[in-house]
């Protein structure tokens, strides 16, 4: 049953066709880029796939209420609906303006770049490519209207020049703040908000024969988690409060297990597992992004180099490969198998283990390179289960087989922490980033 009183952007009112027509449109999306893990990547991952060979069934509108059909038990299917992926856009402004052919890019259309229309406070006003994105408050947004009737997005991709940006009073706030830039804004008198950790921060393994690499021995897999320090790498490129990672979901999911095999740093122990493997002479490129900042990867570079260290201490030769984040780094890891050892990490969505779990070893992926049917078939059954109560055991099991089989080191669970000048109020941090700001007040 849908909010009664809602109308999108452009006017039009939402309601259960509404719905309906946008669950077409995501299932139907023509083949190409629309139908790519760039720009589909949700709809892939919790869908598994487009049209007939989707999970979803069908929708049937009826007033204010919306059904919703699937052709296979899916658990996670509420809690999924709130990402924003899935937010309810205008299919009055798709209509007129997002329509792609088959091959064309969705993200090149006056839909995408000009005039996007949801529902939220906010409504788009104008972007300015690499520089702005401008929103003005919606005056008929069905809930609290926006104090704060402007906001201006800016793009800074320099992480000092952010901090360097709100102490000169340029900026009002900014997400991601350095761990390094922490005790100078507190100095200088800022507010910090740290979010609630819900987040992995992985070392990832391509497995793949194409890589070139033997990261499909278990040996070698199990002598780099030895010899990596989390500890190290918390203390030296973390922020405050950041918790070490025993396994790929945070200890609030339900399936955390405790009992989980845990490796511990031990270079001896390493150096053996290498030299049983006959690795001794082991070589990896080592991925990670140049120009970025995550939650769960505030310091990519001086991350990357803390394990670097670490690996080469028990004589692993280590090539460090830079990518620009988007589209080269993610499209390298994610779609090809160019690419040995990586930094990547994932925020939560919503708190489900299927979409930690599910996500990342639900099938085989050009990212990890491995084709365990044991344990996409564990996670598949575990997904359809009707109660969390019946999930719990079985995600608390696939956590030991993820562990066991070792496809990657999960390194921390990091603070994400944001920075506001003294004159901003209303600022409530989500775990999830799922923020809305309609609560912000800025005063001059």
């Amino acid at each position: 049953t849908l909010q009664e009183g809602v109308t999108f952007h452009d006017g039009t009112e939402f309601n259960a066709e509404a719905v309906c027509a946008n669950f077409e449109w995501m299932n139907n999306q023509p083949k190409g880029p629309s139908q790519s893990p760039d720009n589909a990547y949700y709809w892939l991952t919790l869908f598994k796939g487009f049209g007939t060979e989707s999970i979803y069934d069908g929708c049937e509108a009826d007033g204010n209420q919306a059904t919703i059909t699937l052709n296979q038990p899916f658990a996670g299917f509420v809690p999924a609906m709130s990402l924003p992926a899935f937010s309810m856009q205008s299919p009055t402004a798709i209509a007129e303006n997002g329509t792609v052919q088959d091959g064309g890019d969705p993200l090149t259309t006056t839909y995408a770049t000009e005039a996007p229309a949801g529902t939220g406070p906010y409504q788009f006003d104008s972007w300015n490519r690499g520089q702005e994105i401008r929103l003005t408050a919606y005056e008929d947004y069905w809930g609290e209207v926006a104090k704060t009737p402007n906001i201006v997005v800016t793009t800074i991709e320099d992480l000092s020049a952010r901090r360097d940006a709100l102490i000169a009073g340029d900026i009002d706030g900014y997400d991601l703040v350095a761990p390094a830039d922490i005790s100078t804004l507190e100095e200088e008198g800022k507010q910090l908000v740290n979010r609630p950790p819900f987040n992995i921060l992985y070392l990832g393994f391509n497995q793949s024969p194409k890589s070139g690499a033997p990261l499909d021995d278990p040996l070698v897999r199990q002598a780099i988690a030895h010899a990596i320090d989390k500890q190290a790498v918390v203390d030296q490129t973390l922020p405050p409060g950041s918790a070490l990672a025993t396994q790929f979901v945070p200890p609030v999911v339900s399936g955390y297990n405790e009992e989980v095999p845990e490796y511990e740093y031990d270079p001896d122990r390493a150096r053996e597992l290498l030299a049983e493997a006959g690795a001794e002479d082991l070589e990896l490129m080592f991925n990670y992004p140049s120009d970025v900042s995550r939650p769960y990867m505030p310091s990519p570079v001086d991350t990357m180099q803390e394990i670097r260290a670490q690996l080469e201490d028990v004589g692993i030769k280590v090539t460090p490969t830079p990518d620009q984040w988007d589209p080269d780094y993610l499209g390298r890891i994610q779609a090809t198998n160019d690419h040995d050892i990586h930094l990547l990490g994932w925020t939560g969505d919503y708190n489900d283990t299927d979409n930690f779990l599910g996500v990342f070893f639900g099938a085989k992926t050009d990212e990890w390179g491995f084709d365990n049917q044991e344990i996409f078939d564990a996670l598949t059954q575990a997904r359809g289960l009707p109660t969390v109560e019946e999930q719990q055991p079985e995600y608390e099991e696939i956590n030991v087989q993820v562990m066991e089989y070792l496809p990657g080191i999960p390194i921390a669970h990091p603070v994400p922490t944001l920075a506001f000048g003294e004159n901003v109020e209303g600022y409530i941090p989500s775990p999830v980033q799922d923020e809305v700001w309609n609560t912000v007040v800025v005063t001059e």
